[in-house]
């Protein structure tokens, strides 16, 4: 599964209409180009692909301002928005992604409801302990790594992963639980994007399909 579908999907869905500049703009302010593939090519590539898929309708809107053709504005179909909200309860359940795609699901996370939120990340803690039980079958961590040789450094390295992203999601949880942040359903939500004409610290600098 990619997270720059995950990504697309929901910056255009918060945007309700947005160009391939603003999509590219909401995600490098998240710094989503140093923990992804959500580089300028891949974003306007992933526009385009979806486009053609139905999860995304393209509109011209405006002629190019270096005089190329019209400029493109996407919107998220009901398509789309099925495929996004199966990919974001994806990106919180699974334990065996890339750090990525959970990445982008916490992004967005506050588009659920607060209880699905909860149930989801309790649902990626269970799978986490599976795991982990499925590595101790064979490596007893009390023991050490040296039980197996150096390899079992790669075991103890699954188990201290393990640990770690469930202590993490039991935090998160926790905050969830009381009170943090605005859910779906509970008000206004917070708007984690650049206004418009807001200078972006973190932006990467041009590229062709940014004026199209």
């Amino acid at each position: 599964m990619s997270a720059i579908r995950l990504l697309v999907l929901g910056a255009v869905r918060q945007h309700g209409r947005a160009h391939g500049y603003q999509v590219r703009n909401d995600l490098e302010f998240w710094g989503a180009h140093e923990w992804s593939s959500a580089k300028p090519g891949s974003i306007y590539h992933a526009l385009k692909q979806m486009a053609k898929q139905g999860l995304l309708v393209a509109h011209e809107v405006a002629p190019s301002a270096v005089g190329g053709p019209p400029r493109v504005e996407y919107e998220i179909t009901d398509q789309g928005t099925a495929e996004y909200f199966d990919l974001l309860r994806e990106a919180l359940t699974s334990y065996d992604q890339k750090m990525d795609m959970l990445s982008a699901g916490i992004g967005f996370i506050v588009d659920l409801p607060r209880d699905e939120a909860v149930a989801l990340l309790k649902e990626r803690i269970a799978g986490l302990e599976r795991w982990r039980a499925e590595v101790t079958e064979y490596y007893m961590p009390e023991k050490g790594p040296e039980q197996l040789g150096h390899i079992g450094e790669i075991m103890n390295m699954w188990v201290h992963s393990a640990d770690s992203q469930a202590e993490w999601t039991h935090s998160l949880i926790g905050r969830i639980e009381g009170g943090a942040y605005t859910f779906a359903g509970e008000g206004e939500p917070f708007v984690g994007v650049l206004a418009e004409g807001e200078p972006n610290p973190f932006a990467t600098g041009p590229h062709p399909e940014d004026l199209r």
